[in-house]
């Protein structure tokens, strides 16, 4: 089992930047792919980005794309979700997320086998 906490959400102004953090732990080396998904209030959850293992493929949602930046360290077993020009519509509660495999466009919830319990992202306009 792999245990993902996530951490950095808060409360910020439209136009500010804020950056998630995501910690892996149990077999954490089991883990190739890692990623962020979000989920505002009745919506479904929606892909964010996504990194592979050596953090050379990225993928982002085109409505992130340029303002948010994925980075990965593994030797810290930690994923970091670098959010800039926030805007109201980016409040959401935000998902990490991880999976042992990788392949192309991996941007369905059931490509990933496991979740963080997410944190509150709040952007006031």
């Amino acid at each position: 089992q792999v245990q993902l906490v996530e951490s950095g959400g808060g409360l910020v102004q439209a136009g500010d930047s804020l950056r998630l953090s995501c910690a892996a732990s149990g077999r954490s080396f089991s883990v190739n792919t890692m990623g962020w998904f979000r989920q505002a209030p009745g919506k479904e959850r929606e892909f964010v980005g996504t990194i592979n293992w050596n953090s050379r493929i990225t993928q982002y949602a085109d409505s992130v794309k340029g303002r948010f930046t994925i980075a990965r360290d593994n030797a810290k077993n930690t994923v970091y979700l670098q959010m800039n020009s926030l805007k109201s519509e980016d409040t959401a509660v935000y998902y990490c997320t991880a999976s042992s495999t990788y392949s192309m466009a991996m941007t369905k919830t059931w490509d990933y086998d496991y979740w963080g319990q997410g944190t509150q992202v709040t952007v006031s306009s």
